[in-house]
């Protein structure tokens, strides 16, 4: 079943992009990830139950998953939906956050004493150079400021928290760990709107909770769950270089699903995303 981990991030984690658009149309961002987290929080919390798993931990592993948190769903998922928020192209944004595993692997070396090996550089070019052909660039718009400082935000946190989590390597059980990493990403939404978002509001229309409940169900608790669990038996580098797969994977939903126009480069791009992928993870 783990063998099949990968792929199944790939197809969950891509799908996130096809109904994050419903969801910032129908709410504020902020508003909306702090709805999203406590439903995942309460979701992870009856299941420990369920399991009887001991949900207590100590001060050292809180901070952890509570800091862990705050970077993957506060500041990473913030700053992407807060981006197509204010209408920076979401190609854009999801090119901008898919070079984190070139600032990953740049960084594994020195805090998590990873070896990059030549063959994971020449995935990792690969990979992106497929990434930039699919998503292609918006030359000649008007592109707000804060979209793309929020992107950018979004890529240092998302890398961040990957080698944090990586370097800790706590023996917190996953559910337990991802229910406390939702708690941080409710508080750390919640002091967004209280201090700096003047005007949260949520629509809840049928759109918006179809979008939300693929979110919460599909996305937070599927995708993000193989995820930590593939950061923890993998190595950092290897694991993020499956985010190169995202927009191409992105781009054939949409395709298939929203009627959006797939070009001939834009299938050039996947073949030559999924060689690096493939040069970067193989054993």
């Amino acid at each position: 079943m783990s063998k099949s981990f990968p792929l199944l991030f790939i197809l969950l984690w891509s799908s996130a992009f096809i109904t994050t658009l419903p969801i910032v149309q129908n709410s504020d961002p902020f508003s909306a990830l702090a709805f999203r987290f406590f439903l995942v929080a309460i979701c992870f919390f009856i299941y420990s139950i369920y399991k009887k798993t001991k949900i207590s931990i100590n001060s050292e592993d809180l901070v952890n998953s509570l800091g862990t948190g705050i970077l993957f769903h506060g500041l990473y998922l913030g700053g992407v939906f807060y981006s197509i928020y204010i209408g920076f192209p979401t190609s854009l944004t999801a090119l901008i956050v898919t070079m984190q595993p070139i600032l990953t692997n740049l960084l594994a070396g020195y805090f998590l004493k990873e070896k990059v090996s030549l063959n994971q550089w020449l995935g990792v070019l690969l990979g992106f150079t497929g990434a930039v052909m699919v998503l292609g660039f918006d030359i000649g718009k008007s592109l707000p400021i804060e979209g793309v400082i929020s992107s950018l935000v979004a890529l240092v946190a998302i890398t961040t928290s990957t080698i944090w989590q990586k370097k800790i390597s706590n023996n917190i059980p996953l559910s337990v760990n991802n229910m406390y990493q939702a708690v941080g990403a409710v508080l750390f939404h919640l002091l967004i709107i209280i201090f700096i978002f003047k005007e949260p509001f949520i629509n809840l229309n049928s759109d918006f909770l179809l979008a939300m409940s693929h979110q919460v169900f599909l996305v937070s608790l599927g995708a993000f769950s193989i995820l930590m669990y593939l950061i923890k038996n993998n190595s950092a580098s290897k694991t993020v270089s499956l985010f190169f797969l995202i927009p191409v994977v992105t781009a054939l939903m949409a395709w298939i699903f929203l009627g959006e126009e797939l070009m001939k480069i834009d299938i050039a791009g996947f073949i030559i995303a999924s060689t690096g992928v493939f040069i970067s993870t193989r054993k």
